[in-house]
């Protein structure tokens, strides 16, 4: 209880309940949990069937009748987001990635790291966690986020408290850890579930349970913690969504109270909707104004159909801008999101930001602050994970919706729908390029068609041969898309912060910047700052003589980049020679190499992977397509600066 006067004198006391005490389970609780013993003392026969009653709607189908019976409009609230994830399709990585991500630095109260804990301890065992359930089938992943939650003492006890309700309800003890995050403006705890019950079976809850009974056992423990609401605080809980730009709780009894699409606001007199009268009508002025809703004569209102879809729609944008806002910490940019099919045009910035836009479907975002002085907001393609862009990165970001090249050039060698290796390569033979092995260009169209082949798009009729339809480009063109979710493609330039760049050994993207003149950087914001970079990268390069300043004009050494790389390549080389005992050996360029991918190295020059034959190893530029071979023979041929990876002992299938 708090006390405090005002100016007339007058004391005001503001009672503020603690944690409850233990005062045993909820009779219905109790029953509930009796029934599921005696079910298993007779095995849980039940008539000629030997089901029990309602198992086939899972656990909870019961409780989800009783849950709730406390509750009433004073009550206090409570959001719980429940996702089924099949860990299977989910990919072996999901389950740690998820944990990884909500146990992340900067969500804890003090914003430090969140602290995953569970039923008994304060320091859960995330690996161990994730191997008991790695055979599992499925998994549940729950938002909660109780009304008033920053009140709440501790959101830990508060979990706890609801995990041990569940647990009564569904009959079984639950196996599960859990992470609160104070990040945000409403506190709240992000919990996974394994799909077990405590016989090893797989848990089942019932649908009704999970869209309802979690919710309003959720609301009826905040509300015994905090109290019911108080009228005033209700009314200023409704006076603020009469103004806000998103779907609201007045909006859902306004849909809710129309007839035929028509609300007569006579009907707003009933005794049940007197208190929220004038805020409905002024959510209906307010809609009025947003042309999404008409009053078709005095009294009588149609809200516009699209009025839901608008108004999330809305509500998404403000959530956008200000995760932008607080992305960029005050600095003054124009905002902009990202759409990949924007005339094919990419940014070029550096990850200002990052984050789940949709923390339980693990939906990722970036805000990338643009060398053109604007922010803009990437959706990221699913299950993206996000550790591999770091704050501070330089990334590039672009549409993949736009026809490869690679397709086009199909097309036109292919005759009467047929693509011919043979024939490709007596044409690539025939142009006398120099600058890439005629059979190289052949392999990187194969590697394609065989890409598209597993979409079903093209045919692999013998060796050699393919069909490939007439429009080939554009199917291409949809299949990128498709399967980068959106078609928005991010190509790391540099995981250095601009400020390393400056003064190290290495090929970096302010070199890359040097040598291009620095076109298209701004004159505000990150472009003003690469600049300021880029001054220092040329000092630097003067210093190590690879650069000549003349006035405002820089001379760059010749094959500065390659001299770079080879300086950085050869201190790491001697780092690693040094902890393993092998020696090092540089790639000569047009050289074939091979060897047992051991590890991968990330440098300011990029990532490199390590290629040992026992006695040897070489630094070889790395490619996302070989992780999956770490520990395995591959082998690799570089050639002006770009590598071709072949899979497997035997020359045969190459990843360029």
């Amino acid at each position: 209880m708090s006390k405090r006067g005002d100016s007339d004198g007058n004391d005001h006391f503001r009672i503020r309940p603690g944690e409850p005490k233990q005062r045993g389970q909820a009779f219905v609780s109790q029953v509930l949990r009796q029934t599921t013993k005696a079910a298993n003392a007779t095995g849980g026969q039940r008539g000629k069937g030997g089901k029990t009653p309602g198992s086939r709607l899972g656990r909870g189908h019961v409780a989800a009748c009783f849950t709730g019976q406390a509750l009433s409009a004073s009550s206090r609230r409570a959001t719980v987001k429940v996702r089924l994830v099949y860990l299977k399709q989910a990919g072996v990585r999901s389950t740690i990635t998820h944990l990884r991500y909500i146990e992340r630095e900067g969500v804890g109260r003090e914003q430090d790291t969140g602290q995953a804990y569970g039923p008994m301890t304060d320091r859960a065992d995330l690996p161990a966690f994730e191997e008991r359930g790695r055979e599992d089938r499925h998994q549940f992943r729950l938002i909660v986020s109780p009304e008033d939650a920053e009140q709440l003492d501790d959101l830990r006890t508060y979990t706890r408290h609801l995990m041990g309700r569940m647990e009564a309800d569904l009959g079984t003890r639950l196996d599960w850890v859990a992470v609160s995050h104070w990040n945000t403006d409403n506190p709240h705890t992000h919990i996974v579930l394994r799909g077990k019950d405590d016989t090893g079976k797989d848990l089942i809850i019932s649908q009704q349970y999970i869209t309802q009974g979690m919710r309003e056992r959720a609301a009826e423990l905040v509300t015994e913690w905090l109290g019911p609401r108080t009228e005033l605080e209700i009314q200023r809980s409704m006076q603020r969504e009469v103004d806000q730009e998103r779907w609201t709780g007045l909006d859902r009894t306004l849909q809710r109270e129309a007839v035929d699409g028509l609300l007569r606001v006579e009907r707003l007199n009933e005794s049940r909707l007197q208190r929220q009268r004038l805020l409905l009508v002024g959510r209906l002025q307010r809609l009025q104004r947003m042309g999404l809703a008409t009053e078709a004569q005095p009294g009588v209102w149609a809200v516009h159909a699209d009025a839901e879809s608008t108004m999330r729609a809305m509500g998404e944008r403000g959530d956008i801008i200000r995760t932008m806002q607080r992305a960029m910490s005050g600095k003054q940019r124009d905002l902009a999101v990202f759409q990949p099919g924007e005339d094919g045009r990419a940014i070029v910035g550096r990850v200002a930001g990052k984050g789940l836009a949709d923390e339980l479907y693990d939906k990722g975002y970036l805000i990338v602050d643009d060398i053109d002085g604007k922010a803009h907001y990437v959706a990221l393609p699913p299950r993206t994970e996000l550790e591999q862009y770091p704050v501070g990165a330089v990334v590039e970001v672009k549409g993949s919706a736009t026809i490869r090249a690679a397709d086009k050039t199909i097309a036109a060698v292919a005759a009467d729908g047929l693509y011919r290796t043979d024939h490709h390569l007596a044409i690539a033979q025939a142009q006398s390029q120099t600058d890439r092995d005629p059979s190289e260009v052949v392999d990187a169209h194969v590697r394609r068609l065989e890409a598209l082949r597993r979409a079903g798009i093209v045919e692999r009729l013998a060796e050699g041969i393919w069909q490939v339809p007439d429009d080939l480009p554009e199917r291409g063109r949809q299949y990128d898309t498709q399967r980068l979710g959106g078609g928005v493609a991010v190509e790391m330039k540099s995981h250095l912060p601009i400020e390393r760049q400056a003064r190290v050994i290495g090929a970096t993207w302010l070199d890359q910047q040097l040598i291009g003149g620095g076109k298209g950087l701004g004159e505000l914001g990150f472009g003003s700052e690469v600049k300021d970079a880029l001054q220092q990268r040329a000092d630097f390069l003067a210093e190590q003589g690879l650069a000549e300043k003349r006035g405002q004009r820089v001379i760059l050494a010749r094959n500065v980049l390659a001299t770079l790389r080879g300086r950085e390549l050869a201190t790491a080389g001697q780092s690693i020679a040094a902890e393993t005992g092998l020696q090092h050996l540089p790639m000569v360029d047009g050289e074939r190499v091979s060897g047992v991918y051991r590890r991968s190295v990330m440098l300011a020059s990029g990532r490199f992977a390590m290629l040992d034959d026992g006695l040897e190893f070489r630094l070889v530029p790395w490619k996302p397509v070989i992780e999956q071979r770490l520990g395995k023979q591959i082998a690799a041929t570089v050639r002006d600066g770009s590598v071709s990876w072949e899979i497997g002992r035997q020359r045969g299938p190459s990843v360029g």
